[in-house]
Parts: C-alpha cells; structure tokens; sequence
C-alpha cells in the first residue's frame, strides 16, 4: 500500500432516495446509494485523508441541488474537501448565472459537463460551448475533461483556446484498451501534455479494459505512457469509486498502480497521491 498520504481526486458519492440519476439503469452493478460508509468498506486498509467528488450526471435541473447535497455530507465528514459540480456550459455566457450560485458553495473547487455521450468528436469546440467554459474560467474554477479517446483531439483545442484557466482530463481519456489500441491516444496526449493548463486523473482506468478478464500489464502502458508525457507535477491519483467497481476493487486498483509506482521517489509519490491534489484543486491543506 502507498506509505505516503492519499487524496482520492476522483470519488463519485449519490443516492436515488435524494436526486435522479438516469444513467444508473444500465448499469444494475452500482445502483443504490454508494456514500462515505460504503466508501469505507471499499479502501479497506487504505488510508484515505480527503476526497474530492465528482459530479454524477444528475437529472437536468439538479445540478445545484448536488452540489448542496454533497455539501452537505461534507458537513458531517470533512474528508470530503472538494466538489467538482456540474453546470451547463453548452449556455454559453448565460452559465454566469449557474456558477454563481455554485461559487456560493465554499467546497465548489471545480466543474465538469460531460462531453463524452455527444456523438459529434467536436461538439465541445461548439461556440457555446466553449464560452461557457471561459465562464468557468472567470469564475475561478478549473474544468474537468471527461472523454473518450476519439474526442481527445477536439478536447486538446479547447483547452488551447482557453490558456487562463485550468483543466483537469478525467480518466486518462479513455484509451481503448479492451482493444488493444494505442495510437492515436499516445500522440494525442503528448500533443496535450504540451499545453501547460491541463493535469491529468490516472483514475479507474480498468474500466476501459475487458472488466472481467483484464490484466495488469495490460493497463501498465497508458499509465505509463501518460507519466512519461505530463511527469509527476501533472498527474493524479483517482479512483472513480464505485464506478471502479464495475471491473475492480478500489483495494486492487491502489494495489496495482503502487506496484507500478515501486521505485518512484517520495517527492514524486506525494506529487500524485496527495500535493497535486491540493494545488489543482485549492483545496485547503487541512
């Protein structure tokens, strides 16, 4: 287990008996509520200091009331020390209104609006889209990428269209590895990791993989990959609990990458596991 202190950037927390989550119907294996008790079961012995959640594609119009339901859980257990909310860029300057209320949330550290359902590779290099996300920007939030690796080239321009501000990329967009494939990921990141506003989440990863017969050194080559091209002061440590769950543990996860990360520095362990975290975020370093 990592001997250095962890803060998991990447923890989706939800209940059905409070807000709607539609999506949740394909995917029978992680419905219910999944909340901090259910978060400890799952580290086990794995010290987890903080958290930050993620935003969990809540019915439209809920988006606020998540943000002030997780806040609310945080209430009650300070390891939760950032939201990463959702808001509705695709309103272009109209979203002002959204993060306002968002910025009223003290824990609201970022926001993400999924990209990766949109048919169209492109469509967050839509005018409005790409408004809206300056409007995160001038707002004071950092912007979370979630995608799939054929968006990967349309979501590099965005983020060289808007230089000000910071982004993070979830999940290491996607890579297809259940396939195998490896190009054009592996040019497309080194071409993002050019760009110096962006920090990337190795977070859940496996789930990319063939979920029930996937193997370590299948997954070692995108992880490895994307350290080569961002280095440890632009990379995360996240799990993308319980979405994990789907294809691993969260204990094997964090198994598995501090086996890849054996002979790595201390300087360079607190970098992904825990000071990254803190600096992307502003999160308070309680």
């Amino acid at each position: 287990m990592p001997n250095v202190p962890i803060i998991d950037t990447h923890v989706h927390l939800y209940d059905p008996a409070r807000l709607d989550y539609p999506w949740l119907a394909s995917v029978p294996a992680i419905q219910g509520a999944f909340l901090m008790p259910e978060f400890d079961r799952a580290r086990g012995a794995i010290a987890v200091e903080g958290i930050v959640f993620a935003e969990v594609d809540a019915a439209p119009g809920q988006e606020l009331d998540e943000a002030r339901f997780v806040d609310e859980l945080a209430n009650e257990d300070n390891r939760i020390r950032g939201i990463i909310a959702s808001a509705p860029v695709e309103r272009g300057a109209a979203v002002a209104e959204d993060l306002e209320r968002l910025a009223a949330i003290g824990r609201v550290k970022a926001v993400r609006r999924l990209i990766q359902g949109h048919a169209d590779p492109a469509y967050c290099l839509t005018p409005a889209f790409v408004e809206g996300v300056r409007e995160v920007g001038k707002a004071g939030f950092a912007f979370d990428i979630c995608i799939y690796h054929h968006q990967l080239a349309s979501a590099t321009e965005l983020v060289r269209r808007c230089p000000d501000m910071q982004f993070v990329l979830d999940h290491i967009a996607k890579p297809p590895i259940a396939a195998g494939g490896r190009e054009p990921w592996a040019s497309e990141m080194r071409a993002l990791a050019e760009l110096p506003n962006i920090t990337v989440k190795i977070s859940g990863v496996v789930t990319e993989a063939d979920h029930a017969n996937w193997r370590p050194d299948e997954i070692r080559p995108y992880v490895d990959h994307t350290i080569e091209c961002f280095g440890f002061e632009r990379v995360m440590f996240g799990s993308d609990w319980p979405v994990v769950n789907l294809a691993s543990s969260y204990q094997a996860w964090v198994e598995m990458l501090d086996g890849f990360l054996a002979g790595v520095s201390d300087t360079d362990l607190r970098r992904f596991y825990r000071e990254n975290a803190l600096k992307t975020y502003a999160l308070a370093n309680a």
